[in-house]
């Protein structure tokens, strides 16, 4: 019901874009055993109203890959939030795809939670990734991998920092029957060897 009120002209020009936009986008450092300061802590809140989970589960998901590509990872409605372009393949169609997700770093990984907002439902990018693990994050190529129930909690405490939403999306979710997937990227093994080969 929500799909109707966002112009089809709308999204069909911002698709335009996505096309079009072929600038790198950057993955810029995070610091996730930092506390979050009161602006982001303000942000969070606000993104767990209405009108900003609208946003988020039927505009951000194909605006935010236009303006961080035009920007070169500067600029998204995430704000002040680490946030880049996941590129995926379709699980059947195996046709690009591209998603900006909000990340954070674990030491050399990256980590990203299949979060939809707190939505009853995963996002189709996850279930890209799980068939078509190889992606591209930030420009970069990398590895995805689910990770395992021990590791969750831990990581769950770096993200809250990053972006306390978080935790109302994952008390959302489960509400709804599903628990949010947490996903590490490291780079291909390809890559290690070739920047070793480099060094």
């Amino acid at each position: 019901m929500c799909q109707c009120v966002v112009p089809s002209f709308v999204l069909k020009v911002i698709d335009r874009l996505r096309l079009e936009s072929d600038m790198p986008t950057q993955i810029r450092p995070t610091q996730p055993e930092r506390e979050p300061g009161a602006l982001r802590r303000w942000f969070s809140r606000l993104a767990t109203t209405r009108p900003l989970l609208f946003l988020s589960r039927h505009i951000s998901w194909k605006l935010d890959p236009v303006l961080l590509r035009l920007s070169g990872g500067r600029i998204a409605t995430t704000l002040m939030l680490p946030t880049a372009v996941l590129e995926t393949r379709g699980a059947r169609t195996g046709a690009p795809r591209q998603n900006a997700v909000i990340y954070w770093h674990d030491k050399d990984r990256i980590t990203i939670a299949a979060s939809q907002a707190g939505a009853p439902r995963n996002p189709s990018w996850y279930y890209n990734l799980v068939a078509n693990p190889d992606v591209t994050f930030g420009g970069q190529p990398m590895r995805a991998s689910v990770v395992a129930e021990h590791d969750r909690d831990r990581l769950w405490q770096l993200g809250d920092r990053v972006f306390p939403a978080f935790a109302t999306y994952r008390r959302q979710a489960l509400a709804a029957g599903r628990t949010i997937p947490l996903i590490q990227l490291e780079p291909r093994e390809s890559e290690r060897h070739d920047g070793r080969a480099a060094q």
